[in-house]
């Protein structure tokens, strides 16, 4: 996917509705969105660093979760997911940016997944515990771990396929 300002909607669309979805149904809706919305967001933001690399990355990635937050109070999220997600989603970005560079000489499949890991790690602990506080939830940690790991595994492949598959009809690359 070429096109950064589809990525960008994907992203903005996703974040909003998890946080609108969390903070209307609360905890029982975090692993569901897990694997439909952040493993896309974790995956969507890699495609989005190889593509504004050397181009204000980090200020980019920063509009775009604040974006996302503010976007999702403004729809109807609480402030509190909200700031949750923003704070846990910057955490993330430094997790996963740090693996994605560690891991920039492996296909770009093994640096989105990889990087997801760690993305999703850091987000899955911060996440519940800045939106519902402590004691952790830790069925919903896991159980977010895994869904995240495993939608950002999907997404990862469903955006190098859709990639292949602009290239094979246009010819670009």
């Amino acid at each position: 996917m070429r096109t950064p300002n589809l990525l960008v909607a994907l992203y903005l669309a996703a974040i909003v509705l998890a946080n609108v979805l969390v903070s209307h149904l609360g905890p029982p809706a975090i692993v569901a969105n897990a694997f439909l919305f952040i493993g896309l967001d974790l995956s969507s933001r890699d495609r989005l660093h190889e593509q504004w690399q050397g181009r204000a990355l980090w200020p980019r990635m920063l509009a775009l979760v604040v974006a996302g937050g503010l976007l999702s109070l403004l729809l109807g999220g609480a402030g509190r997911v909200a700031l949750a997600s923003c704070l846990a989603f910057m955490l993330a970005g430094v997790a996963d940016t740090a693996t994605y560079r560690v891991l920039q000489r492996q296909p770009w499949l093994w640096r989105v997944n990889g990087s997801n890991l760690a993305g999703a790690a850091v987000d899955s602990l911060c996440f519940p515990l800045l939106a519902f506080g402590w004691p952790l939830l830790w069925p919903i940690v896991f159980g977010q771990f895994v869904a995240k790991v495993a939608g950002g595994a999907l997404w990862g492949w469903l955006l190098t396929s859709q990639e292949r598959s602009v290239e094979a009809t246009t010819g670009q690359r």
